[in-house]
Formats: structure tokens, C-alpha cells, sequence
């Protein structure tokens, strides 16, 4: 006699690191997660100041982990209240903090077929690829489920020209921001 278990809901599972790429990912998972009718599972993935190795090595680190947890689980309420408020998603499912490298973790907690795995695809460079490898490139190599890349808000690009000038101390155009902002749709 085989054991039939109830059928698995689908998640959508996206990072949130707070950066305005994952919040731009959370949009679009929330608004996906809708569309599909299926849970949302936002997660913050953490790793001890100066690595895991360094904080078992220290015994002071191992009295630390309580904090850093805290703050993790406090940057991931303040991501979700920015992008949502107060009043929540609506969406079932459940905001996850998990101790590890953001890769790993999003592949680990996407476990099931029917995950959709929801991450920043933020422009980089070659010097930040370098040293901060994309999650987005693991969890395509790692994942068993598919996996969305969601590309950057058109206005980062303009917040980042924005805060060139600021610090060459030019003059910022606020008006041609606020045209830029003006043609931006909504959810975006």
C-alpha cells in the first residue's frame, strides 16, 4: 500500500537582501505569486562577519550569532515593510531568515519541482563579479526548479547617474529625473 501525500503548493521563493535590486524582485515575486495563486516565501540569507570558518574558530563569535540573526531578521521585516508596508503582501507563505551564502540557501529552501526561484539581475561589473559571485548565476547552475531573473528598476540607472554627479558635485537636472520617474509604469 503506498503512501499518497497531499499535493505540494507551489512557492515562489525570492531573495531579499534589502539592496534595491531584491526589492524590485520582491515586487515582481508578490506580483507573480498573485498571478499564479500560489505562496510567497521572501528569504534573507546570512553569514557571520568574516565567514562561518572565523566564526567557529572565535569563541567570542559564537555569543555574537543571536545578534547578527536579529539584524537579519530585522533587514528582512524593514525590506518587506518598504515594499509593502504595514499592512503585509497579502499572500500566503512565510519570510524566511537563513544562516548561509544566498545561493546555497535560495537552491536549499526552493527544494520541490513546482518552486520558482525569484532573484535580482542586477547589471555588475567585472570587478564586483569577482568579488561577489552572482546568486542569480548559482541558483541557474544549482537549482532543480526554474529560476526568474528579474532585470533592474529603469530608475536605479538614473539613481546611479544621479549620485555620479553628486559626487563629481554637479549640478543634478532634478527635472529630468522627475520626467525619467514620470514614465516609469507602475510596479517597476
Amino acid at each position: 500500500m503506498s503512501e499518497s501525500r497531499p499535493p505540494s503548493t507551489a512557492r515562489l521563493v525570492v531573495g531579499v537582501s534589502g539592496s534595491p535590486g531584491s526589492l524590485t524582485a520582491l515586487v515582481r515575486a508578490a506580483d507573480e505569486a498573485r498571478r499564479r495563486g500560489v505562496e510567497l516565501w521572501p528569504v534573507h540569507a546570512w553569514i557571520p562577519p568574516g565567514g562561518d570558518l572565523a566564526a567557529r574558530r572565535s569563541p567570542a563569535a559564537a555569543l555574537m550569532v543571536p545578534q547578527w540573526e536579529q539584524l537579519a531578521r530585522e533587514r528582512l521585516l524593514k525590506a518587506l515593510r518598504d515594499v509593502f508596508g504595514d499592512t503585509g503582501s497579502g499572500l500566503p507563505g512565510q519570510a524566511l531568515v537563513a544562516r548561509g551564502a544566498p545561493g546555497p540557501a535560495l537552491v536549499q529552501i526552493a527544494d520541490r519541482e513546482d518552486d520558482v526561484i525569484v532573484v535580482g539581475a542586477g547589471r555588475r561589473g567585472r570587478l564586483r563579479r569577482g568579488l561577489r559571485p552572482s546568486v542569480g548565476r548559482y541558483c541557474l547552475a544549482h537549482a532543480g526548479c526554474p529560476v526568474l531573473g528579474v532585470p533592474p528598476s529603469p530608475l536605479q540607472a538614473a539613481l546611479e547617474a544621479a549620485h555620479r554627479r553628486n559626487v563629481l558635485r554637479l549640478r543634478l537636472d532634478t527635472g529630468r529625473l522627475q520626467r525619467e520617474f514620470d514614465t516609469v509604469p507602475p510596479g517597476a
